[in-house]
């Protein structure tokens, strides 16, 4: 199977061994913290597929300084990022969000 270059796929095990494929959509700087927007990898998705989206904090692994891990948020912080990850003002605040970081 090929795969598109440009994807951004994050494997994930579950408690049972099980491997789940999520797609990260996009990235958000909020108050101080990094989040992803990701979805379940279906290679034959399109445009017009509807998934269900997930929101997780990016956060450093302690001792560890070349990976990162996605940890779960709760509802009400997932349902404001998802909010922000649609507002049509999305990009813009990304980049003064990561401009100021500099």
């Amino acid at each position: 199977m090929e795969l598109d270059n440009e994807l951004d796929l994050v494997v994930f095990e579950d408690d049972d061994g099980n491997e789940l494929t999520m797609e990260v959509l996009d990235y958000l700087a909020y108050e101080g913290h990094e989040y992803a927007l990701l979805v379940e990898y279906d290679p034959n998705a399109d445009d017009s597929t509807v998934r269900e989206a997930f929101v997780m904090a990016i956060q450093a692994i302690p001792g560890d300084e070349e990976n990162e891990e996605f940890v779960p948020v709760d509802e009400a912080l997932a349902e404001k990022l998802i909010e922000i990850f649609q507002s049509t003002d999305f990009e813009e605040d990304m980049d003064e969000d990561f401009d100021d970081e500099d």
